[in-house]
């Protein structure tokens, strides 16, 4: 079976940022698929269950409710090794060109005093949400982004990829 795209990217080398992971062609034009990365894989704490569960609910709240976004949003959810969340947007567009957007969206978690959607009726785990811990890391997240803004690292998935040559063995190269 061949390894996908994105576990072909040497996740030790992953900093914080917004990254494309795919761009698909779909019938009325492109998808993309964005890495929105908080911690950097393997080398830092993992972002709290509950935590991530309450940004997730929040952000989503957020982005398909926004004005000039809303209409492009197709997905936002959480990575299966909290670390990050993926956003599918409609269109083709850079990492730079959404990083207001992925700004604006962690900055907004401090306006909520509570998590829209965590009621037993409209969740699948209502009791597992941390307002106070996803405020701690979308702050913590809003001023990386702030103080990385010009950072073109940021906006780009390391340059080594890990290759899988033919008899099945790791081959990296830079």
């Amino acid at each position: 079976m061949d390894l996908i795209e994105s576990f072909s990217i040497d996740h030790t080398l992953i900093i914080p940022g917004i990254f494309e992971s795919r761009k698909d062609n779909v019938s009325g034009g492109f998808v993309t698929t964005y890495d929105v990365r908080l911690k950097r894989p393997n080398r830092e704490p993992v972002i709290d269950v509950a935590a991530m569960h309450s940004l997730e609910h929040i952000i989503a709240t957020y982005l398909r409710n926004e004005p000039n976004w809303k209409n492009e949003i197709i997905y936002w959810g959480p990575m299966g090794c909290l670390t990050g969340f993926y956003l599918i947007l409609k269109g083709n567009r850079k990492p730079e060109e959404i990083y207001q957007l992925i700004l604006d969206a962690f900055l907004s978690v401090q306006n909520y005093d509570e998590v829209p959607g965590a009621q037993e009726v409209n969740c699948g785990h209502y009791l597992m949400h941390n307002l106070n811990m996803a405020k701690w890391y979308a702050k913590e997240f809003s001023d990386y982004l702030i103080q990385n803004k010009n950072n073109k690292l940021i906006f780009e998935y390391p340059k080594t990829k890990r290759l899988i040559t033919n008899d099945g063995n790791n081959f990296f190269d830079s």
